[in-house]
C-alpha cells in the first residue's frame, strides 16, 4: 500500500503544473495511508465528514493542512474552525454567518471557497452565480471579518461526456475570471479523480483527488 500511494502521488505531481494545488482526498482512508502520503512530502488532505476529519487532526502530524470538501452543516462548524485550513463548500449565507461567528470565538480567520452549482444534477449543493455575486457584494456593506473568501469551487456532473464536463468547468472559469479582480479571488477548485485533466485544461488551479492516489474508496 505504502509504495503504491507514493508512486501514485509521484505520477500525479509530474502530470500537473506547479501552480496547481493537489488536495489528496483521504476520506474513509486509514491513518497509515495518509502517513504514506505525508512521508513522501504531501501535506494537503481533504475530508468530507466533520467527525472523521477532527479525529484525524487529533491523531496525525500538526503540520497537515486539512481541507473540508463535503457539505457542511451549520451545527458542525464549531468542531473544525479551530484547525481547518480551507473550507471548499461554503454554499449558503446562513453557513457563512456561522463560520464567521465561530471564527470570532476562536479569533481565527477562516479561509473559504464559494461552492457554485454547475452540475445538472439536482442533488448538488451550491450558490447560483447570481446568488454568489449578491453574497460577495454584500460583504462590502456587511463584512464578515472572520471569514475570507479565497475563491470558488465547483463539482461537475458525474458523467463521461467530455463536452459536458468542459462546458460546466468553462462556465465556472468564466465567472471566476469576471470576479477575481474585484473580489480578490485566487483559488479555482475544480476537478476530481475522474475529471481533473479536463478541469486543469479548463483553468482549475486546485484539484481534489482521492482514488487516483489511495485506490478505490471503502464504503462506510
Amino acid at each position: 500500500m505504502v509504495d503504491t500511494i507514493r508512486q501514485n502521488l509521484q505520477n500525479l505531481n509530474t502530470q500537473i503544473a506547479q501552480d496547481v494545488t493537489l488536495v489528496a482526498v483521504s476520506k474513509t482512508k486509514p491513518n497509515e495511508a495518509i502517513l504514506a502520503a505525508y512521508e513522501s512530502g504531501h501535506r494537503i488532505f481533504g475530508e468530507n465528514k466533520v467527525q472523521e476529519m477532527t479525529r484525524k487532526w487529533e491523531e496525525l502530524p500538526r503540520d497537515i493542512q486539512w481541507h473540508f470538501i463535503g457539505h457542511l452543516q451549520t451545527n458542525k462548524v464549531k468542531y473544525i474552525v479551530p484547525f481547518v485550513s480551507l473550507i471548499h463548500s461554503l454554499d449558503s449565507v446562513k453557513l457563512a454567518n456561522e463560520i464567521d461567528r465561530q471564527g470570532a470565538r476562536h479569533r481565527r480567520i477562516i479561509d473559504c471557497l464559494l461552492q457554485i452549482k454547475i452540475a445538472k444534477e439536482p442533488e448538488k449543493y451550491g450558490f447560483s452565480q447570481e446568488e454568489a455575486l449578491s453574497f460577495l457584494e454584500s460583504l462590502n456593506t456587511n463584512p464578515l471579518p472572520y471569514l475570507r473568501v479565497r475563491g470558488l469551487m465547483g463539482m461537475a456532473t458525474f458523467t463521461e461526456n467530455t463536452e459536458q464536463l468542459k462546458e460546466e468547468f468553462s462556465l465556472l472559469k468564466r465567472f471566476f475570471d469576471q470576479q477575481k479582480a474585484t473580489h480578490n479571488l485566487e483559488i479555482l477548485s475544480m476537478g476530481m479523480s475522474g475529471d481533473y485533466p479536463i478541469a486543469i485544461e479548463t483553468g482549475s488551479n486546485m484539484i481534489r483527488v482521492g482514488s487516483a492516489i489511495f485506490g478505490s474508496r471503502q464504503a462506510h
